[in-house]
């Protein structure tokens, strides 16, 4: 067979293309013989690849089955196990050509192409011989039970105790000599197309039960419950590892001349532009290429979408994080050592059939320099950036050598690609139409807000959320070190934005303004309100300085770390040295939180807590009741529950609104009506979504016109009768909303 080898790192490739076979150990025995010869030379890999069109490679524990079965036969071989006085007795030899033949054919032949047929066909011959010492006497007797006791009965019991062997006595019974099937059942290698660096395993482990399967663009996803195992099998079925032989060649040569490009810096990264771009500079090249190759140009568009994912984008991870049901990426280090693992929302964290190589994870790095201008390197081991891809965002973390010893590793954090919503939200549980109309009527009456809640909670998806809920007159301005919220979006739908960036507090790069510079920039920006992605570091000075400018004018929100209302203030008041009675500028604090099962294998967000923080304190909030629940979560009902001191109309958030208000100053009546009236509005959307089949009526573009609606509907009502009828105003805006239904679907 016409094969090269090459051995670097451990790891035996050998160069299949001009072979006429495939480049499988399991379906093609001349491929396994190749391997284990090669073996016999190397000694010592540790993971070997056969590279075709495709590239099959065979991890750790495979190789080392094959290694084996290589080291056996050397050592047969060494030792010269077949040696005359171990064939026959010094009486007799007139069997010795018989069984020379038969142990010659089994290791030098048999042993390197079926170690399985091998082992059969030498427990077939021990039977034989057994049966003949059984039949004779005298010396051919001596001579039957010398050959089984030196020869047969060794080389079995040196067999038996090789791994291959081992795993393959269960599937024996009914077994035929040059069957395959036990092979594909032990060998399952990653393949992957010689354009992409990406392992990938074809083949979901043995008894493995699917659970569920969907969609994701052009790729397929399976969820595989795993015999033993507590965490799911994610496993991704991509249209690139589907491909003909001939659509791999033409997608290989368009990769290599779309190599040849240079990114500028200024170029966004995977930005719809550049992407559009490659994409019919790529077609074009594709048909070139085609010549006459009978490739069609539904198939060639086909192709040219994966030759973007590759060259303007970040891979097979653009169609994991295209997943509305992924929340977190993971890439652990070293790169190519361990699957990508996940959080999937609805079966928690998953493993993949996908493992990122080194040369996955250098490129991945390279983008992120490229896209975020920051750099990662020895120096600055932490990068922190964003990637946009077709159908989601996400917030990258990268590390590196100093700081990951194994180098390399990545977490992506993912968001929607469109804006969360209140009545998503509601839709998927983590709050109840109440808690959303009464967050709506704080958010129009401009106090100041944080969001708290542990690690993964939703506390950005929320604060994106409070955006869609704010009046299209009113300036927004945004503060981030890394850019998660989705005010492009927000600026597409006619919302009046301004996006600062700051410097983040992890990479600390010198040509960044510090958050708190960027925040006092944006108080001389103009009347606006104002969002903070995140509160982590002495940046809170400067936002409770916003938040007491920004009293009775405009929202102000921002989320920080902190699992109640206490541990909050804890946190801004201890960890970074806000003055006490300075928090008094919070208004309300609202509480995400990540609960799980009892069995602890699922985990679901929840809203859990509404806390408005009282003024009249000096020094501990919780023990001068500076904190009064609004609304406190059920884990029986699974949902928020009203407090007494809202239902008795006492928030004196909720009052200090009413205050400015003519038709609400001293009816606390009107107020609630008004809150419940909003409350209404979003369960009956989330209602008429469900009954239509319509999940785009829960998405911002309706959302943000129905608040419109609300705000212009309640004023048409106000001047009309002279009060707030909320039964008037409901009743117009429901005529509204179902014209609007009527107008989506007749388009």
């Amino acid at each position: 067979m016409p094969k090269t080898y090459t051995f670097k790192n451990d790891v035996l490739k050998i160069d299949c293309m001009n072979c006429i076979y495939g480049s499988s150990v399991e379906d093609f025995p001349e491929c396994m013989s190749e391997v284990i010869n090669d073996l016999m030379s190397v000694k010592n890999a540790k993971s070997t690849i056969l590279a075709k069109e495709r590239e099959y490679e065979y991890g750790f524990e495979q190789t080392r089955m094959l290694l084996e079965i290589a080291k056996l036969i050397e050592k047969i071989t060494v030792n010269k196990w077949f040696s005359y006085k171990n064939l026959v007795t010094e009486k007799c030899d007139r069997c010795v050509s018989y069984r020379t033949d038969f142990l010659n054919n089994l290791i030098s032949q048999k042993l390197r192409t079926d170690p399985i047929g091998a082992y059969v066909m030498l427990i077939r011959r021990i039977r034989h011989t057994k049966v003949l010492t059984e039949r004779t006497k005298g010396i051919c007797q001596g001579c039957y039970n010398h050959y089984l006791k030196k020869t047969l009965g060794p080389l079995k019991k040196r067999l038996e105790e090789t791994t291959l062997i081992k795993k393959s006595l269960d599937f024996l019974p009914g077994y035929k000599i040059g069957d395959r099937s036990i092979y594909r059942q032990i060998f399952i290698p990653s393949v992957r197309p010689n354009f992409t660096y990406t392992k990938y395993l074809a083949t979901p482990p043995d008894k493995a039960e699917m659970v569920d399967s969907y969609q994701v663009n052009d790729a397929k996803v399976e969820i595989y419950k795993v015999p033993g195992e507590v965490r799911r099998l994610y496993q991704l079925i991509p249209l690139e590892f589907g491909l003909e032989e001939r659509e791999y060649e033409l997608l290989d040569r368009a990769k290599r001349y779309m190599a040849s490009h240079r990114p500028l810096e200024k170029e966004e990264f995977a930005s719809s532009e550049v992407r559009k771009n490659f994409y019919n500079i790529g077609l074009d090249m594709l048909r070139d290429l085609a010549g006459s190759a009978n490739i069609s140009e539904d198939r060639l568009k086909i192709i040219a979408s994966i030759l973007v994912r590759y060259t303007a984008g970040i891979g097979i991870l653009e169609i994991i994080l295209s997943d509305d049901h992924v929340q977190d990426v993971f890439v652990n280090s070293p790169p190519g050592t361990s699957p990508i693992y996940l959080i999937h929302s609805n079966y928690g964290e998953c493993s993949t059939n996908i493992v990122q190589t080194k040369e996955d994870a250098e490129l991945l790095a390279t983008r992120l320099r490229l896209s975020s201008g920051r750099p990662l390197d020895e120096a600055n081991p932490v990068l922190d950036a964003e990637a946009d891809v077709p159908g989601g965002r996400a917030r990258v973390c990268a590390i590196m050598e100093t700081l990951s010893p194994g180098g390399l590793g990545f977490a992506l954090r993912r968001h929607r690609e469109r804006p969360w919503t209140f009545p998503l939200f509601i839709s998927q549980h983590m709050f109840n139409p109440l808690a959303g109309g009464l967050l709506w009527f704080i958010i129009d009456g401009g106090r100041s807000m944080l969001i708290g809640g542990t690690r993964s909670s939703g506390k950005s998806s929320l604060l994106g959320s409070i955006i869609s809920q704010i009046m299209k007159n009113k300036r927004i301005i945004s503060v981030e070190d890394t850019l998660e919220l989705p005010l492009t979006k927000f600026r597409e739908l006619g919302f009046n934005v301004t996006r600062l960036k700051s410097r983040s507090v992890i990479t600390m790069v010198e040509t960044e303004l510090p958050t708190e510079e960027a925040l006092r920039v944006s108080l001389r920006l103009g009347d606006s309100c104002l969002i903070i992605g995140e509160v982590r570091s002495t940046e809170a000075l400067a936002l409770y300085e916003a938040m007491r400018i920004g009293a009775m004018a405009n929202v102000v929100a921002g989320t920080i770390h902190g699992d109640s209302a206490y541990g909050l203030f804890d946190r801004v008041v201890n960890d970074l040295n806000v003055p006490p009675t300075s928090f008094k500028a919070t208004d309300l604090v609202v509480i995400n939180n990540t609960l799980k099962s009892a069995d602890g294998l699922h985990s679901f967000r929840r809203t859990i807590e509404f806390t408005e923080i009282r003024k009249h304190w000096k020094k501990d909030p919780s023990e001068e009741k500076g904190f009064v629940d609004l609304m406190t979560y059920n884990a029986k009902k699974d949902e928020l529950e009203p407090s007494s001191t809202l239902l008795a109309g006492e928030s004196e958030i909720l009052n200090s609104i009413a205050r400015n208000v003519k038709e609400w100053k001293g009816n606390w009546d009107a107020v609630w009506n008004n809150i419940n009236l909003r409350a209404k509005i979003l369960e009956t959307i989330v209602k008429l979504s469900q009954e239509a089949k319509n999940p785009e009526l829960l998405e911002a573009t309706t959302i943000v016109q129905s608040n419109s609606q609300f705000h212009i509907l309640s004023e048409d009502v106000r001047e009309e009768v002279g009060f707030m009828d909320t039964e008037e105003i409901y009743k117009r805006w429901l005529v509204w909303f179902k014209q609007h239904i009527k107008e989506l679907t007749e388009a």
